[in-house]
């Protein structure tokens, strides 16, 4: 079950200080909450062998690579920016997954070049790689096992309607083209969302690969994706990975018997490993009373943090001078001109303009979904790493924002 810890510091670093020294809003990520959590996955699993990927879309920077990195990870790229980002942080190119998904072959061409794992995620585009590469590079396939999983149907990635890999009922036409084009395919993959609790989906994905596998006999790997889901509010239950860990390596182990060699296991976990970690700092602009609802305005909003009004996501948030009170009701909105709710109807202490609000999980797809809309600053990110708050990437200027912009003599 999910805490009801209202943090004011990491590390023994309070926030007040963070907020005081970088400014607001400001990302700060608790690098210790990183490495434990590459560790927990790496127990769980410890009986089978291993290699995780970390979903770098989740939150890119470079120097929350190099943590990862640190502690035993590779990294899954779903870009060829997110490739060379991956490479910057001292990533070896065989500890690289490129899963991409409709890019444009000269994006395929160029990922090859930099010695990547390609995931080749529909038949078009395994017919190109055939014809450019034939058996000289090895190559994985996504396959959809038409699995319905996940928080909200835009994370889900592996039912029947989804644009992601090819579905497990053209396995007969996915092998008339290996055979064709001579490939060489040494790793099955699926995805089949975000936020799965249950071992049992995980279990049922990873039989759909298992059943495929016996038509592949040189394989090096199966990829059963990432998903695990975390608490995101009092009560949330939460992936029991030592469960999932115990129930999936014994499926594999067994799997690997029948196969008649044994096989590396990947995972490739995003939100689980960096969640938590995150802490979103706002300052309150304006507290502003209607007849039905008190306003908290913030020097954020969508622009930072999508997620509430993308997904109908929940993100705690309190007051950091009062965040065990329990005193009035307000909804905490952006500065963006449209409906900008980050959190709606919460019982928070007091809050008065120039508090400082913590908003917690916002390590995974908070800032690596920013944008200027609005002609708005991303903000700055702050990593806290062994008992020092670090700026890790610099709050943007106007100048940032104009710079690539081509001015006309009109």
């Amino acid at each position: 079950m999910s805490s009801v810890q209202k943090p004011t510091q990491i590390q023994g670093i309070p926030f007040a200080s963070i907020a005081e020294e970088f400014g607001t809003p400001v990302y700060v990520y608790d690098g210790e909450k990183i490495t434990s959590q590459v560790k927990a996955i790496q127990n769980a699993f410890s009986s089978i062998p291993l290699k995780i990927k970390y979903a770098t879309k989740a939150l890119s920077n470079i120097n929350i690579l190099k943590l990862i990195k640190k502690a035993g990870a590779g990294i899954d790229a779903v870009s060829v920016e997110e490739v060379r980002l991956g490479m910057m942080a001292g990533f070896k190119a065989e500890e690289i997954m490129y899963t991409p998904s409709g890019v444009g072959f000269e994006e395929i061409e160029e990922a090859v070049a930099l010695g990547v794992m390609i995931n080749l995620d529909s038949i078009p585009l395994m017919r190109q790689f055939g014809d450019k590469y034939g058996d000289s590079v090895p190559a994985c396939i996504r396959i959809n096992p038409h699995i319905m999983a996940g928080g909200n149907l835009k994370i889900s990635t592996g039912h029947k309607a989804s644009k992601f890999g090819i579905s497990v009922d053209m396995l007969p036409e996915i092998l008339e083209v290996v055979k064709e084009k001579q490939l060489k395919i040494v790793g099955l993959h699926i995805h089949t969302g975000s936020d799965i609790l249950d071992a049992e989906i995980f279990l049922r994905g990873a039989n759909v690969l298992f059943d495929a596998a016996k038509q592949f006999p040189d394989l090096r790997f199966i990829d059963c994706g990432g998903g695990f889901k975390v608490a995101y509010k009092a009560g949330d239950p939460y992936t029991d990975i030592d469960e999932v860990g115990e129930k999936v390596s014994k499926a594999f182990r067994d799997f690997c018997d029948r196969y008649g060699k044994e096989l590396e296991l990947w995972l490739e976990p995003g939100k689980f490993l960096v969640s938590e970690s995150g802490y979103f700092l706002v300052k309150a602009n304006v507290v502003k009373k209607s007849p039905s609802i008190t306003f908290v305005g913030v020097d954020s909003g969508l622009n930072h943090l999508i997620r509430p009004m993308m997904y109908d996501a929940y993100h705690d948030v309190y007051a950091l001078n009062n965040p065990e009170g329990n005193e009035a009701t307000y909804n905490v909105v952006g500065y963006i001109c449209e409906t900008d709710t980050i959190a709606a109807e919460r019982q928070m202490g007091e809050v008065k303009a120039g508090d400082i609000l913590v908003i917690k999980n916002a390590g995974a797809y908070g800032y690596s979904m920013a944008s200027n809309y609005n002609s708005r600053l991303r903000p700055a990110e702050v990593l806290v790493w062994e008992g020092r708050a670090q700026l890790i990437r610099k709050r943007e200027t106007f100048e940032d924002i104009t710079h690539n912009q081509v001015i006309l003599n009109l």
